[in-house]
């Protein structure tokens, strides 16, 4: 077969089997290779193979795997595998750019990426502009001949507002710039980013990918000579690289990731219905309801929603954190993206340290909280979340 489905990709691309010839696909815990000889060590320092390993900082079989495989599902050429989500935004930015760069970004965004753009590439002479992601008239009036780079995510978080990426991308490469798009909400199970022509796909693998809360992980899709070029260049010698066992875990979990996504979208959808017109609610967010401001371009980009909502609460943070408090299956974490189920108050806790005017620009209120949806039955789900709405 010369072109697979997804379900079938998660399962078999990429495989490495050692001369044991092991179904389940090996962990290779080194933290260097060894060589026949003196004269070979030298030739795989000149050039190595695609097969041939030097360092597991620079890569290793395990890894190899894992990036072959999400590649593979994400319809790229390539993918470097990475420590953390942020590690691999980290590479994906600090790779491409450099002093006097232009960078136009969404400005909603997960509080590090907002850090790495203001703080870091902001102090290396990175000049950035923020535009808001959702209005087609602030990208076409920030991205200019000299931009460099356009980032975003294709659904932000916490807000889960959607961007018109053909649009955007349109827009970025008839000015010459690449387009790197944060995916973590979409998931490579309904990912449209490089359909639609990013140039670089960037996933926090410690969501969706691990999804049950046990590894730090990331990676960056793209063409080939972006990934073996200045991608791996950066990360590599940086020490941005994921450790082969949680290679090793991301890769077994690819396995089962397309039924575990669409199982928890699917239900994600069921809640947002229930949840839509709740009087204890000022309003709830979810891609693919009606109600929400980029439906049609949610419906016209992507099959599925995705797996998180997001409600505001009447009455701010008081009201919300009785609700909160009361409960009972959904745990009170930090995280999305989990097999169980998670409740998330960003405006104290991942958005925290933002200062109160950027808060309200984002519409990170009091009373925001983000929902996502494990894989739990779906009425126990809705019954939870009405206790603890009738709790407030």
């Amino acid at each position: 077969m010369t072109k697979w489905g997804k379900r079938t990709e998660a399962v078999h691309s990429g495989v490495r089997r050692s001369q044991f010839g092991e179904l389940s696909e090996a962990m290779f815990m080194t933290q260097a290779f060894s060589y026949d000889s003196a004269e070979a060590a030298e030739a795989r320092f000149i050039e190595s193979g695609h097969d041939e390993f030097i360092y597991a900082r620079y890569g290793n079989p395990t890894n190899r795997m894992f990036e072959d495989r999400i590649a593979a599902l994400e319809g790229t050429e390539d993918a470097f595998a990475c420590a953390s989500g942020m590690a691999a935004v980290n590479g994906a930015l600090m790779a491409l750019t450099q002093a006097g760069d232009h960078v136009v970004s969404s400005r909603a965004l997960f509080g590090s990426c907002l850090y790495l753009l203001e703080d870091i590439l902001g102090r290396f002479g990175v000049e950035i502009t923020l535009v808001d992601g959702t209005d087609n008239a602030e990208w076409n009036d920030a991205i200019r001949p000299d931009t460099k780079l356009v980032f975003l995510e294709a659904i932000s978080n916490p807000t889960l507002e959607v961007i018109d990426l053909d649009h955007v991308v349109k827009l970025a490469h008839a000015n010459g710039a690449l387009v790197v798009v944060d995916n973590a909400m979409p998931t490579p199970v309904f990912s449209y980013a490089t359909k639609l022509g990013a140039d670089l796909v960037v996933y926090s693998t410690t969501k969706h990918v691990d999804g049950q809360g046990r590894m730090l992980g990331g990676a960056i899709c793209g063409s080939r000579d972006l990934i073996r070029g200045p991608i791996e260049t950066y990360v590599k010698h940086t020490g941005g690289a994921i450790n082969p066992f949680a290679a090793w875990t991301h890769l077994k979990a690819l396995e089962t990731l397309d039924l575990r996504v669409r199982a928890q979208a699917d239900a994600a959808m069921k809640v947002a219905e229930a949840l839509a017109d709740h009087p204890k609610l000022s309003r709830m967010s979810y891609p693919q309801h009606p109600s929400h401001p980029q439906h049609a371009i949610s419906m016209q980009q992507s099959p599925s929603g995705g797996t998180v909502l997001a409600v505001e609460v009447k009455g701010g943070k008081e009201a919300c954190f009785r609700f909160l408090n009361a409960l009972e299956i959904f745990i009170i974490s930090n995280n999305f993206a989990d097999a169980k189920s998670i409740a998330t108050h960003p405006a104290t806790t991942t958005h925290q340290r933002l200062p109160q005017e950027q808060k309200d620009i984002l519409g990170i209120s009091d009373g925001l909280v983000r929902l996502s949806i494990g894989l739990e039955d779906v009425e126990d789900l809705i019954t939870d979340l009405m206790n603890g709405l009738d709790a407030v």
